[in-house]
């Protein structure tokens, strides 16, 4: 297995995991009973629970995406999936930019997640206005901006246990991880995207860029 292989299956699979977990606060009564870095002032509001659930699916649909065989095999399906991930993240975004201004980690807290939140929904739309023009080189380029964002559903739970173990101060370690866990994951995206050479899109993705409309 080629090693961006590799990387792709593990991120994959951590994005399956951390997605079933999330679906948790679908649960009644979860949401009152999170951890207190969870606290936030628009939690009665139902946000969290949106934010979670959408965002949850999101993770899945977007991470299968990225496998060509996938794309190749079932374009139909791809497009579909596509639509499901777009909705989604923009559902989830605005539910994050809602707990962003109500987060009890101050303004530091508030900068960091509102920041992720608005560049999650402006790549994103951008990856749709893309598909929507046939442009399927740059939809794919901001495809992989959007999801490296939404993957920090994943680096935040990373970043968080190792700041509980080694006995950091959790509030401002989560002040903290409210830029780590989506500025470095967008750092790497924009690297791969320079180095790795432009984009190609997968046959039937090309072939329906060159139809007529």
């Amino acid at each position: 297995m080629k090693l961006t292989g590799v990387w792709l299956w593990t991120a994959t699979v951590l994005a399956m995991v951390i997605a079933v977990t999330s679906y948790r606060y679908l649960l009644p009564g979860m949401p009152g009973g999170a951890a207190n870095i969870l606290a936030n002032r628009f939690t009665a509001t139902g946000a969290l629970v949106l934010h979670a659930g959408v965002s949850a699916t999101a993770l899945i649909m977007g991470a299968l995406q990225f496998f060509p065989q996938i794309r190749g095999r079932w374009p139909a399906w791809h497009r579909r999936a596509g639509t499901v991930y777009v909705i989604c993240c923009l559902i989830g975004g605005c539910a994050a930019l809602l707990l962003a201004l109500g987060t009890t980690a101050g303004p530091i807290g508030t900068a960091g997640f509102g920041l992720l939140a608005i560049c999650w929904l402006g790549s994103t739309a951008q990856a749709w206005r893309y598909a929507r023009a046939r442009d399927f080189v740059r939809h794919r380029r901001w495809m992989t901006r959007s999801y490296a964002l939404t993957f920090a559903a994943v680096t935040l739970r990373i970043y968080l246990p190792i700041a509980i173990v080694t006995h950091m101060d959790v509030g401002a370690a989560y002040q903290a991880i409210s830029f780590l866990c989506w500025v470095p994951n967008l750092i790497v995206a924009e690297l791969w995207l320079r180095f790795s050479g432009p984009f190609r899109t997968s046959p039937p993705i090309a072939a329906a860029s060159q139809s007529p409309g």
